[in-house]
């Protein structure tokens, strides 16, 4: 490691704590990854309360790190990961990813080590099936050198390891002059069956499958099937499996619809296709988030854009198939992610450009969302994640 990356060492393991708050059976913990350009200082852990629906606006513990734009906790609940979004123009021009311990029952959290993610703008990272591997999506919203999917081995002490792999860029499919001049991946995430990771390219409007090999060295290789062709222009952003691993969802951002699969060793076939936009309206859309309820039993998906709301949607267990059930706003502007809380009595949007979290009650028979509970100021939120240590 160079001396130049020293001084930024020293501010992302910089943990500012709060005094110890008196904590009851109803409060969990709360992180909030943000972007850092402006006030905000990095990831912060607020007390949620799931019985009221309310966060207690003073956070426990701030944790400085540069734009962690997106955050993924390890299924034992001990380790945090945390991209940050960096790239030209910003404060810190190298993309990066961190890693974090979280400590049982406090949920303190404490820096590890972080390493670069060899590609600009890292947006999302999820685990692979066996914990071996971190996979980071690289975004680069420059044409040079392009979006990849990062291959990052992860120490059973939770330490980050040097990038294995680059998989990418891919061929762009040139379709939006602005935005896909070049590869842009968004997300990747292994498949239920352990078996494959897919990585969604905005900029190539493609879907690319890789075969998953945690033996290996390097361990994504191409699938016999290796890519889906999406829509042109349409701009795929993030996927999800049913949990029975039966079908997939799908949102495209550029065009903001959700498309749906079926899906089975490596094979997806598209059976539906559902536009989010108000029709007859003439406004900007911009499709980003989508989650399934607790219970698999609903799809929540948001648009953006001048839209700003959020979609419900009934899910046909049989064939997947979505029903849209509500339309409501997220009171506020460019929802980045949302949440359900543990409970299921609640949702929380991460309204980036308003800079406010902002809750509303869910009701978990109906899957529908409610009155709002509470906005909190916070400078351009960007994800949620609930802490338990069940």
């Amino acid at each position: 490691m160079t001396p130049a990356f020293l001084p930024w060492l020293a501010l992302a393991s910089a943990i500012s704590v709060f005094p110890v708050q008196a904590q009851t059976m109803s409060d969990i913990d709360l992180l909030v990854g943000s972007y850092t350009q402006g006030k905000s200082e990095g990831i912060y852990r607020f007390a949620f309360n799931s019985q009221t629906g309310k966060i207690d606006p003073a956070p426990r513990q701030v944790i400085r790190t540069e734009n962690p734009s997106w955050l993924t906790v390890s299924r034992d609940g001990r380790y945090l990961y945390a991209v940050n979004e960096n790239g030209p123009g910003q404060s810190d021009v190298v993309g990066k990813v961190s890693s974090f311990a979280i400590a049982p029952g406090t949920h303190e959290v404490t820096f590890i080590n972080q390493v670069r993610s060899q590609g600009e703008e890292p947006t999302h990272s999820s685990l692979s099936p066996d914990g071996r591997y971190l996979l980071v999506s690289n975004y680069a919203v420059q044409p040079d050198p392009g979006g990849s999917l990062a291959v990052v081995p992860v120490g059973k002490d939770g330490k980050l390891q040097e990038v294995v792999q680059v998989a990418g860029p891919n061929r762009a499919s040139e379709v939006n002059r602005e935005r896909q001049m070049s590869s842009h991946v968004h997300a990747a995430v292994p498949t239920p069956d352990g078996n494959y990771v897919v990585a969604a390219d905005l900029g190539a409007d493609k879907l690319f499958v890789y075969r998953y090999d945690g033996s290996q060295d390097r361990p994504l290789q191409p699938a016999s099937t290796p890519s889906v062709q999406l829509p042109a222009g349409s701009g795929p952003r993030h996927i999800l499996f049913s949990r029975d691993g039966r079908h997939a969802w799908l949102v495209v951002e550029m065009t903001a619809q959700v498309v749906v699969f079926d899906y089975l060793d490596g094979e997806f076939r598209q059976t539906q296709l559902i536009d989010l936009k108000n029709q007859g309206v003439q406004q900007l859309n911009g499709a980003a988030g989508l989650h399934a309820s607790p219970d698999g039993r609903f799809l929540y998906v948001t648009n953006r854009g001048e839209a700003n709301q959020i979609l419900v949607f009934r899910i046909d267990p049989a064939t997947g198939a979505l029903e849209e059930i509500q339309r409501r706003s997220v009171e506020g502007k460019e929802p980045r992610e949302f949440s359900v809380d543990p409970s299921g009595h609640f949702m929380l949007f991460a309204n980036q450009k308003s800079n406010q979290i902002v809750t509303v009650r869910r009701d978990p028979q109906s899957g529908m969302l409610g009155e709002t509970v509470q906005r909190v100021d916070l400078d351009s939120p960007s994800d949620l994640h609930f802490l338990t240590d069940d």
